[in-house]
């Protein structure tokens, strides 16, 4: 097949969340599995390149209404996708991705120029893959703006949502402004959301078939109390909606051949190698190893990822025998809960205010349990990265947390890698870090659990397979 991907954002070249992990991983995996994948993405101003040099393959001219711009287009191959970074000083020229008073005219333009250069390129999709707000008008584009064009005809679009939150809202008077679509398009609700424009709605009316990044998640989204008020739309299109499970970056993180831990190691020589790499986090953050369980976090230090819990439960939790690491960025009232942990037990925790990508894999290397009590996760990847180093995440059951983690329940340690819990408060996540001591002194349980986990697939193969088989269906 012929595949066309369009996303703001893609490693290894600019990233702010799980969308550039996701988008580039599945397409470097589809273009493995032997198809033609190309991917357009803008050229922002502080594009990580590295020694990669884009070759400037000639240029176009985009309409929003009365304004043209030009679309420079550069080519680079990566990952065996071949990537159109589509330039435009005015609206990428910027310190940052997003964040702009006019991110709604900048993807406008992205999506517009996104159109156009399907046509530049003579690349006749089969499929169209659209991530989140920011590509999400380009099906709309063309079904209605491009009705009479042959070359366009036979695309097949999919829409993958990884943040809900993100509507791509603008006032009506856009429509008409920015894309050269009829006001129609708006009274008849097609595109209509809070009586604005919403490109996520337009993208889930438009699209063949709608995604999201796991089916937990995609149940949620169907229910009116967990949504983001899209259940509506949601459920007139719930046949063509699934829930596809991302995978992780098995190559980046494999303890086998990880050069950020002491000891590597695999399933066999887990047990020997992991007493070396807890010495070793430990020794980096200066902590004295109190002979218990050590408890990790690499994360965002936002209330979305229950940090507060967390902060609450260790305020009892260090008073006994064991050990916290924390590694982690954020909202400033977390980051100060953190560091009073650390003022009060400095032997026992150690903090990291920042991110520090070689500590982050000696984290996951050196400890016991992985904490992620979030109060909401789309899909997740920390706790897939966890469970692929033998540290057993303790998660609260939502979104890809339920789809990840077969919880510990006392006697069912054949099956379980992790602990899960349901209710997001204090006693929620007391009741995992309870199991996490009543596992950690049964040695034999605790060493099958992490077995489990570091059996687990959670390579992209899986998702790539679900994704090929979802486009053929399309395309038949």
């Amino acid at each position: 097949m012929k595949i066309a991907v369009f996303a703001s954002e893609s490693n290894p070249f600019c990233k702010t969340g799980g969308l550039a992990d996701v988008a580039f991983s599945l397409s470097s995996s589809l273009a493995r599995k032997g198809h033609e994948v190309i991917f357009g993405l803008p050229f922002y101003k502080n594009l990580k390149l590295g020694k990669r040099k884009p070759k400037e393959i000639g240029s176009f001219n985009v309409s929003l209404s009365w304004r043209r711009q030009e679309a420079r287009v550069y080519r680079l191959d990566e990952g065996g996708v071949i990537y159109y970074l589509l330039g435009n000083d005015y609206y990428f020229g910027r310190d940052a991705l997003y964040g702009y008073p006019d991110d709604n005219e900048r993807f406008a333009f992205f999506a517009l120029a996104s159109k156009a250069l399907l046509k530049f390129l003579s690349f006749k999709a089969d499929i169209v893959h659209v991530h989140d707000w920011q590509a999400a008008m380009l099906p709309c584009l063309i079904r209605e703006g491009e009705k009479k064009d042959p070359f366009y005809c036979d695309m097949k679009f999919v829409l993958t949502i990884h943040n809900p939150a993100f509507k791509g809202l603008m006032d009506r008077f856009y429509l008409h402004d920015y894309f050269n679509l009829d006001d129609e398009l708006f009274f008849s609700g097609k595109v209509r959301f809070d009586e604005m424009v919403s490109t996520l709605k337009s993208g889930i009316i438009y699209a063949d078939k709608i995604t999201t990044v796991s089916p937990t998640h995609r149940d949620e989204l169907l229910r009116n109390d967990g949504g983001h008020r899209l259940d509506g739309v949601l459920k007139l299109r719930e046949a063509d909606f699934i829930g596809i499970l991302n995978g992780i970056d098995t190559e980046e993180w494999n303890p086998s051949k990880d050069k950020n831990i002491a000891k590597n190691y695999d399933v066999k020589t887990f047990e020997a190698a992991h007493l070396r790499n807890r010495q070793d986090l430990l020794e980096s953050f200066h902590l004295l190893d109190q002979k218990g369980p050590v408890y990790g976090i690499v994360s965002r230090l936002s209330w979305q990822k229950g940090i507060d819990l967390i902060a609450e439960c260790f305020s009892k939790k260090l008073n006994e025998n064991c050990n916290l690491v924390i590694l982690g960025s954020g909202e400033y009232d977390l980051e100060r809960r953190c560091e009073e942990l650390r003022a009060r037990f400095s032997e026992k925790c150690g903090i990291y205010i920042g991110y520090n990508d070689a500590l982050a894999h000696k984290i996951y290397a050196g400890i016991d349990f992985f904490l992620m009590p979030s109060l909401f996760e789309p899909c997740g990847i920390s706790q897939m990265i966890s469970q692929r180093y033998g540290a057993l995440p303790i998660v609260r059951y939502t979104g890809g947390l339920k789809d990840t983690v077969n919880g510990y329940l006392g006697d069912n340690e054949n099956i379980a890698d992790g602990i899960g819990f349901n209710d997001y408060n204090d006693s929620g996540l007391g009741y995992g870090i309870l199991m996490s001591d009543t596992l950690y002194r049964k040695k034999d349980s605790l060493r099958k659990c992490q077995e489990n986990a570091l059996n687990r697939d959670h390579s992209w193969k899986k998702s790539a397979d679900a994704y090929e088989t979802l486009f053929e269906s399309v395309v038949s």
